[in-house]
Order: C-alpha cells, then sequence, then structure tokens
C-alpha cells in the first residue's frame, strides 16, 4: 500500500504513528498543555523520540459540543507552532482542519497532510480543489453533523454499512475535486456521531473498510467509548487505547492516531511480531 504526498510516495511497509498535537485551550483529553509554541515543539520531538512518523497539529477542538472558532483564530494558534516545528524538526505534518484558509496558510508553511474531520464536507470544492493542487495528503474521515449536532445523529440501520456508503459519497466527491486516490487515507470517524455500541460494532467490522483498497486511520485513542468499557477519564485511557489499537491492527488499520507514540509503538512492535504483516 502507497500514500502519496506532496510528490514524495510512503510504501506502507510497516504501521504508521499520527502522534497527536493539540494547541487548543479545550480539546477533550489534553487542552491548554501545549499552546505555548516552545512547549509544542518539545512535544514534538519527544513524541519524534518515541517512534512517531507523523504529528498532528488541531487548533479547533472536534470533541462533541465543542464551538468551533474563527479561521483566524485557528491560524493564530497554528501557525507559531508550526513554523517553528518546520525550522527544528524534520517530520511530516498534518493539520486537523476542516477550513480551507487554514489549510491553504500551513500547507504555505509547510505542512504535507490535511487531516479534515468533515470528509471534504464543510469546506467541500475549495479544499478539495486545493488539495488536489498541492498534491497533500488527506485523511478523508466519516462524520455527520458538527460539534454540537454530531451527536444527535447516530441513527444507523448497519452502522458499519451505512458510514462505508456515506465515505463512498465523499471519496467521489474527492476524485471529482481531481484528488488522486494515492492521496487518500480513510478514517472510519470513531467517536463522531457513533455510540458507544456503534464505535465498538465498527471496530469489530473495521476490515470491511479494506474495501476502499486504501490505507486505514483509526483515531480510538482515549475516546469517550473506551471510557464507557472501562469507566475511566480520559486521561486514563491508556491501557484501553492499547487494546483497542490491537485489536483495529489485527482488523487492517496502518495508521494510528494517539496521544501516548511510546505506548502506542509497543503495543504495535508486538503485533507485528504475533501477525507477521
Amino acid at each position: 500500500m502507497q500514500w502519496s504526498i506532496r510528490g514524495s510516495v510512503y510504501v506502507m511497509t510497516r504501521p504508521l504513528i499520527m502522534g497527536i498535537l493539540n494547541i487548543t485551550p479545550d480539546s477533550f483529553s489534553d487542552g491548554g498543555c501545549y499552546q505555548d509554541p516552545e512547549r509544542a515543539c518539545a512535544r514534538a520531538e519527544q513524541m519524534l523520540a518515541e517512534g512517531a512518523d507523523i504529528i498532528d497539529l488541531g487548533a479547533e477542538s472536534t470533541r462533541p459540543g465543542a464551538e468551533p472558532v474563527s479561521a483566524q483564530e485557528e491560524l493564530a494558534r497554528l501557525l507559531p507552532v508550526l513554523r517553528q516545528m518546520v525550522s527544528r524538526v524534520k517530520v511530516v505534518i498534518s493539520i486537523d482542519t476542516v477550513k480551507t484558509e487554514v489549510a491553504q496558510e500551513c500547507l504555505n508553511e509547510g505542512a504535507h497532510i490535511i487531516n479534515d474531520v468533515s470528509g471534504l464536507d464543510d469546506s467541500g470544492e475549495s479544499m478539495g480543489r486545493l488539495i488536489a493542487k498541492t498534491e497533500a495528503g488527506l485523511v478523508l474521515m466519516h462524520r455527520r453533523g458538527n460539534p454540537e449536532t454530531m451527536q444527535s445523529l447516530t441513527g444507523y440501520s448497519d452502522v458499519t454499512r451505512d458510514v462505508i456508503e456515506e465515505l463512498k459519497l465523499r471519496f467521489e466527491s474527492a476524485r471529482l475535486y481531481g484528488i488522486r486516490d494515492e492521496q487518500v487515507v480513510v478514517d472510519p470517524g470513531f467517536g463522531f456521531a457513533k455510540d458507544a455500541g456503534q464505535n465498538f460494532r465498527m471496530l469489530r467490522e473495521l476490515e470491511q473498510f479494506l474495501e476502499f483498497k486504501r490505507p486505514i486511520l483509526a483515531g480510538i485513542s482515549r475516546k469517550s467509548f473506551i471510557g464507557n468499557a472501562t469507566g475511566r477519564e480520559a486521561s486514563e485511557r491508556d491501557f484501553g487505547t492499547a487494546a483497542a489499537m490491537a485489536l483495529a491492527y489485527e482488523r487492517g488499520a496502518q495508521i494510528f492516531r494517539v496521544h501516548q507514540v511510546k505506548a502506542a509503538r509497543d503495543v504495535l512492535n508486538v503485533c507485528e511480531a504475533v501477525f507477521e504483516k
């Protein structure tokens, strides 16, 4: 499996870790921890040393109920950190945004991937054309509604098949905008417009997403459905996350978006040793 990112082709010979770096005041797990650029860069360097392949920068919380911020505010949070990272660290950088203006500025500053949790639904053609033109990588995620409404939109007849069919429509839109399949990674959207039972069922049936013939990203780290099973708060869900990661790996996931990189790399090293994929 290959992933084409800004003219470079990454051959997926091993699972990749996407380290989460939230530069927000209100993210569900680590909001407020890394808004200072120096502290954020130090955290990025730590994650790289622990085995991260990608750093995912997010400056707008996407947790359920989160209020949106303006593009100007998002850029004010992102750009100082991004510029310092580009000057100090050699790493693939992903930007977690649904705004074309934000994506454009960050790609201009050296970012490589756009992680669009709306699946190109919020920004539509403008984002799609930008990604096609710049050849940026695209994480195409499934979500219904927005952070304020998504948990009221959990009505599915068959959650896995419904999510796949809805993602297919977004994938077709990406193609119409000129995005090549090789630029795309598929994210089922764990925790977005799904209740706990639906998340567990989708994890159990994750191999069905292999029909896209694109890498699958599992964004399961510390999510509320893990808390539902363990009874633990977000900061105490890393063991539950590890279990979910192992199951996702066995079912075909190839990219893992996580808070704790060192533990995640250990999990994946053991999974590789067991399954010898």
